[in-house]
């Protein structure tokens, strides 16, 4: 284990070799120059059973180790975070508080070494959660747990705006994830209503909340749908106005969701991605979403798809790529490549199939090659040489 760890210590170095001189002078690249999407993230969201991170996890990663990662897995898009679901940004004098003992500036800082290796840097927000909100304004959400709680009132939107605004702004990203734009569950209130949402119900409706005992399906539909996409145009004018080039990409678990199909949004949007991974979901859609919009699909543990029929099905649909996996390493916040990529794809489960089969993709390689110690992958009987 010791050589292996020696080993990649070792290519980490050449790439960052490469990274700080060979391609010091390229510019980033933009949406439009990249024919297909391949897309990862080092995810910073979760904790343990099923709860955010704590404040300041990862807090030590060191950017130039990031994109290093993100080059030896062939990306050529970067989803890190702008601010993460604990509600903590990665980035210093913002808006929005960063990391507790943030050590680097990290956001700007993988920004900037990213656009040096031609790669796309996205930052990634949460809409309908954020426990620092919930904590600071606990009249305007249904507590914080680690689902959604935050109904969409001016106060709220006013805050998100200026959140994704600042990020934009500052930190030189290329492009925003937006996740989980959902309607809160009221799971802390036993499904009653707060009065801010009473309000909301109101000004979006032109009618008074009926109750709860009252409330249609039709009309919680109707509302919710106004909601959400109030929500929306909040989250495009914020991003545009930033910079108008800023790639707006959607995520979706449910992407067929009576709140958002046929909806503004998926006109709009810049990217947008079907994060239960399968290519179902992104056909029934492709009818709804804008002459300029790229579909992406996902490959991460929890949807259970097949990385060896997914990513070959959607490299013909010309669908872009992405996956996500939690850090394993608390102090770096990475996942060990060398103890992934050099063994056969049959070999592994969940997200380190994953992982393996989207790198042999996006570095143009057969799902049977082998990954030698040069950081490369060949064919198999190919000579290392």
């Amino acid at each position: 284990m010791k050589t292996q760890q020696w080993k990649w210590a070792t290519l980490c170095c050449l790439v960052l070799f490469a990274t700080c001189s060979v391609r010091a002078e390229n510019p980033s690249s933009s949406s439009d120059e990249i024919k297909d999407i391949k897309a990862y993230c080092l995810d910073f969201n979760w904790g343990g059973r099923r709860r955010f991170a704590a404040p300041g996890s990862w807090r030590n990663s060191e950017p130039a180790a990031h994109v290093a990662w993100y080059k030896a897995m062939g990306v050529n898009v970067i989803q890190t975070f702008a601010v993460s679901c604990n509600g903590y940004a990665w980035y210093k004098n913002g808006f929005v508080p960063e990391q507790p003992e943030l050590k680097h500036d990290f956001l700007p800082e993988v920004v900037k070494l990213g656009h040096k290796e031609g790669m796309l840097v996205i930052g990634y927000f949460c809409a309908s959660a954020n426990p620092k909100w919930a904590k600071d304004h606990p009249e305007l959400s249904y507590g914080a747990p680690a689902t959604y709680h935050i109904p969409y009132t001016d106060e709220y939107l006013a805050y998100f705006s200026s959140s994704i605004g600042d990020a934009v702004r500052k930190t030189g990203i290329d492009g925003i994830m937006i996740d989980w734009l959902w309607q809160p569950r009221r799971q802390s209130t036993k499904e009653k209503w707060l009065d801010c949402e009473k309000k909301l119900y109101k000004q979006l409706t032109g009618e008074d909340f009926p109750g709860e005992d009252k409330l249609t399906k039709a009309q919680d539909n109707a509302y919710s749908r106004k909601a959400l996409d109030r929500c929306w145009k909040a989250i495009r004018k914020a991003a545009k106005a930033a910079n108008p080039k800023c790639i707006i990409w959607i995520t979706s678990n449910h992407m067929n969701h009576p709140h958002v199909i046929n909806s503004d949004m998926y006109k709009e949007t810049d990217w947008l991605m079907n994060e239960s991974g399968d290519m179902k979901r992104i056909n029934i859609v492709k009818g709804m979403v804008g002459k300029h919009t790229r579909l992406i699909t996902c490959l991460a543990r929890w949807n259970g798809q097949d990385a060896t029929k997914v990513v070959p099905e959607a490299l013909k649909a010309g669908v872009g790529l992405y996956g996500f996996t939690k850090p394993r390493q608390q102090e770096s916040g990475l996942v060990p490549l060398e103890e992934i990529l050099p063994r056969p794809v049959k070999e592994l489960k969940g997200d380190d199939r994953n992982i393996a089969v989207l790198a042999r993709a996006y570095h143009g390689a057969a799902i049977d090659s082998a990954w030698n110690e040069k950081g490369e992958f060949v064919e198999n009987g190919e000579s290392e040489e």
